[in-house]
């Protein structure tokens, strides 16, 4: 059985009959995170189904993509608090760009050249995205945006003053 077909039939046992039936967020908050397996967003923020929304990319960086899901998420489903949390150990902040960009294309044989958004400084990057998202006019409340830094070994969670 492959990892897809478990963790489908996880939902399956877990969840069944208990599936969340409400479709905007009940907390009203959006978490911008990592996408590393590592961090459990529910678990270590104490989220059931349908508390939140969760959008993760490599690193928990607002890019595009994320500030896109993150404008859609208040104009449509009502959120109007968003927390990034980045995290200790964290793949984008051991790596400099060359040499991630150097990994993809050996493993692809295709040249890439995308910014991947690498930082050698984690709190500096919470700062960074949190910024980013306080600015971007497409967020309708950019009012309760906050940061923090979420260290793995220490299983502790700290707010990243910007």
């Amino acid at each position: 059985m492959d990892a897809i077909d478990r963790v489908v039939m996880n939902t399956r046992l877990h969840y069944l009959g208990s599936a969340a039936r409400i479709v905007d967020p009940v907390q009203k908050l959006a978490v911008l995170t990592c996408m590393d397996a590592r961090v459990d967003v529910s678990a270590l923020l104490g989220l059931r189904p349908g508390d939140a929304h969760v959008i993760r990319n490599a690193g928990g960086r607002a890019t595009d993509d994320a500030r896109h899901a993150l404008a859609l998420s208040q104009a449509v489903a009502g959120t109007r608090e968003i927390m990034v949390m980045h995290h200790t150990e964290c793949l984008m902040g051991r790596f400099k760009q060359k040499e991630l960009a150097d990994k993809i294309a050996a493993a692809t044989g295709h040249h890439f050249d995308q910014a991947l958004g690498v930082f050698e400084d984690p709190i500096a990057a919470v700062a960074q995205d949190v910024g980013r998202l306080r600015l971007d006019l497409h967020l309708a409340h950019r009012d309760k945006i906050r940061g923090f830094l979420y260290d793995l070994a220490a299983n502790t969670l700290t707010e990243v003053k910007t």
